[in-house]
């Protein structure tokens, strides 16, 4: 918890369609990891067969969600909260590393227009546009192992694709973890989950202007 005071201002920031794709990309990517994992041996659950069923209906659904949000992001404009950015990055870290746990406020507040501070940009673009698409290649490639021929990927070793498919697996799972910690860090610890379910959220900043567009 980071300790801001709130000044009782509040934003709708996350659209229904943003919260339904939140939650069902929550929901798909536990999944796949639990299934994902007993598939590789982990530990028994389900049992091997049906686990490699369901990760890789699993895994084909997802593929078309996230085909529907790259379409919903082109189509809306809503790309521009993932462009890069390094205003206040350094900000941003010195909150995360220290401000949080003396209850400074957050230098990038949230608007409707501005969801995410420049850590959120980076962290989020790199999931979106390498590590989900790597995990899909990967998975797509062990489905269609018995092609390879067909497909000129003789040079490929199934290891090598297997490892790297649970290399990644293991770095979302990292992201998971982190994301969840972070969702207690609002003013009151369940002020985050509670604007993904409502899609409204209590700004913790007495400055609600487009920190964007202010100068540094």
């Amino acid at each position: 918890m980071s300790g801001e005071k709130t000044t009782g201002k509040m934003f709708y920031i996350y659209t229904r369609y943003e919260r339904f794709w939140h939650w069902l990309q929550a929901a798909l990517i536990a999944c796949l990891l639990v299934t994902g994992f007993e598939v590789h041996g982990t530990f028994t659950l389900i049992g091997f067969r049906k686990a490699v069923a369901v990760h890789t209906w699993l895994g084909v659904f997802w593929l078309v969600a996230f085909a529907f949000f790259l379409f919903w992001v082109a189509t809306t404009g809503e790309w521009k909260q993932y462009v890069p950015t390094t205003k206040k990055m350094f900000e941003v870290m010195r909150f995360y590393a220290y401000g949080i746990f003396l209850g400074y406020p957050h230098p990038c507040p949230k608007t409707p227009d501005v969801k995410h501070n420049p850590l959120q940009r980076l962290t989020y673009l790199t999931l979106a546009a390498l590590l989900l698409p790597f995990m899909m290649v990967t998975g797509l490639l062990y489905c269609v192992y018995n092609d390879w021929p067909t497909l000129g990927l003789d040079g490929l070793k199934l290891s090598v694709v297997a490892l790297a498919h649970l290399i990644g697996a293991f770095a979302v799972l990292v992201f998971l973890v982190v994301h969840v910690y972070m969702t207690t860090t609002g003013h009151t610890p369940l002020a985050h989950v509670k604007a993904m379910i409502t899609g409204w959220e209590e700004t913790a900043s007495e400055q609600h202007q487009d920190w964007e567009k202010r100068s540094a």
